[in-house]
């Protein structure tokens, strides 16, 4: 009887919702997910490919950061569309028993895990593409001492492994992964309980701290970029890649806000209120967070350095540094490169200023050596 009893038992990711469902809402249609998913998917392969041309030929190490960050974000985008969205496609397809197909839930657990997974990471990758514009463009010199595109390629992989390990929890027993309504998906379940609310108010904590981190730093890169492109050099310098990689950082972070902030919130509102799950208003703010996998590709697509040229044709784009723009990061170069070349820049200053002097100065050099030479024979 126990043998027969624990075999009939409800595997954990059914226990709240079980097969089969009836649904016909045009949000959970076969044709929706499909379009959605295949336009999320050659958007963001378009922009790949646009993006590995422009780091092939640019020369500028900051903006070759820009785009291993913007690289990691579209590759991510794009690998979450295809895990998740070939799923919930194949669901509306075929319409196959999840009880049947996945009798110890290991596949909802992985569905679960890639959702929570790429959820997370277009998140804190923002974050760390507004920390490293923040560094960029307020502390240049620091900035400068380390290797730009081996950092970024380090800083996109620990978001990954960041992201891994969050998702990882319910399988270590904080939280679980459940199917949820229409039964194309799996995610994790929205519950009051201690270890569900725990996992719950993690997944959603951490989204909206990345979202304050880059709403935060990229505010003061923005000022910072206004003082200087509205300073006394503005009419003759322009910092074009600055500006360019601010457009597209603020308008990746805004798109962010927008479509995850709703789904972030019900989350953390519905388990610290202890109320009933309403899986419509889940679903329809899961449709607005998985729209930004759309948007971001189009961000860079339509507001490269290019096509901001034509929208602003007026506009002075000619180069500058950010060095030649910053009186005092400028004197501070200055005396950086005179204690280490040991006074030389300090002598060709003075030979510029009295050239006469300088001349003396060089030619009284080989006669009192050679009146040394004399004497010492």
């Amino acid at each position: 009887m126990v043998s027969s009893a624990s075999s009939n038992a409800t595997p954990l990711c059914f226990s709240n919702n079980s097969p089969p469902f009836i649904h016909n809402h045009t949000i959970t249609s076969a044709y929706f997910s499909a379009v959605f998913s295949g336009l999320g998917l050659s958007s963001n392969l378009f922009a790949l490919v646009v993006l590995a041309k422009t780091f092939h030929h640019t020369k500028s190490r900051s903006r070759s950061s820009f785009l291993l960050f913007l690289g990691g974000l579209v590759f991510t985008d794009f690998m979450g569309l295809l895990v998740t969205g070939s799923i919930v496609v194949s669901f509306h397809i075929t319409h196959f028993n999840w009880r049947q197909l996945d009798p110890h839930c290991h596949f909802c657990n992985f569905m679960g895990m890639s959702m929570v997974f790429y959820g997370l990471c277009p998140l804190l990758l923002g974050a760390a593409m507004a920390v490293e514009r923040f560094v960029g463009i307020n502390r240049p010199f620091a900035r400068c001492t380390t290797k730009s595109s081996s950092r970024a390629c380090l800083t996109v992989v620990m978001v990954w492994v960041t992201a891994g390990c969050i998702s990882l929890l319910p399988l270590a027993g904080l939280g679980s992964y459940h199917l949820q309504i229409p039964g194309s998906w799996c995610f994790l379940n929205i519950s009051s309980k201690p270890l569900e609310m725990t996992f719950g108010l993690i997944f959603s904590l951490v989204g909206l701290l990345s979202l304050a981190v880059s709403f935060l730093l990229n505010t003061v890169s923005v000022v910072t970029l206004l003082k200087v492109c509205c300073g006394q050099d503005s009419a003759q310098r322009r910092r074009d890649y600055e500006v360019e990689m601010m457009v597209q950082l603020i308008l990746i972070m805004t798109i962010a806000s927008v479509c995850w902030c709703p789904l972030l919130v019900f989350i953390a509102e519905t388990v610290l209120s202890g109320s009933e799950l309403n899986a419509s208003s889940l679903l329809l703010w899961l449709r607005f967070a998985t729209g930004n996998q759309i948007l971001d590709p189009w961000v860079y697509i339509l507001f490269r350095r290019a096509i901001l040229k034509r929208m602003a044709p007026k506009m002075d784009w000619s180069h500058g540094s950010i060095i030649s723009l910053y009186p005092t990061f400028s004197t501070s170069f200055r005396k950086l490169t005179r204690a280490s070349l040991g006074g030389t820049i300090d002598r060709l200053d003075h030979d510029r200023r009295n050239p006469n002097k300088a001349r003396r100065e060089d030619t009284s050099l080989p006669v009192q050596n050679a009146t040394v030479e004399s004497s010492s024979i």
